[in-house]
């Protein structure tokens, strides 16, 4: 959208108030140049819009990256964890017979 600013009715107004028409003009002309330069139009709304939805779009496909990394890290965390309870499993029962294998003895020694 592009708007209009009417400089020549924007001085005549300053001169009507009092300022020489040299600067009314001046002012007019920066104030085009410098104001009306940063006005939001729906165009700048629509590249925006889009620059963000690409952002968007880039951190999703990021998540997504991490999130199967995140997987990938668990699954190897719980295989160790079954390989560990799988080796205390068999310690404890190596221990057990061990126990029982010593009360055996000693109250054959008895």
């Amino acid at each position: 959208m592009v708007y209009a600013f009417d400089t020549l009715g924007y001085a005549k107004r300053l001169c009507d108030g009092g300022v020489s028409e040299e600067q009314a003009e001046a002012h007019a002309e920066a104030a085009r140049d410098f104001i009306m330069a940063e006005l939001f139009t729906k165009a700048d709304s629509i590249g925006l819009r889009q620059d963000i939805d690409g952002r968007f779009v880039a951190l999703d496909a990021s998540f997504a990256a991490f999130k199967q990394y995140v997987d990938a890290r668990f699954l190897v965390i719980e295989s160790k964890i079954d390989t560990l309870g799988l080796r205390l499993t068999v310690r404890l029962g190596a221990m057990l017979a061990a126990g029982i294998a010593l009360l055996a003895a000693l109250q054959k020694l008895s």
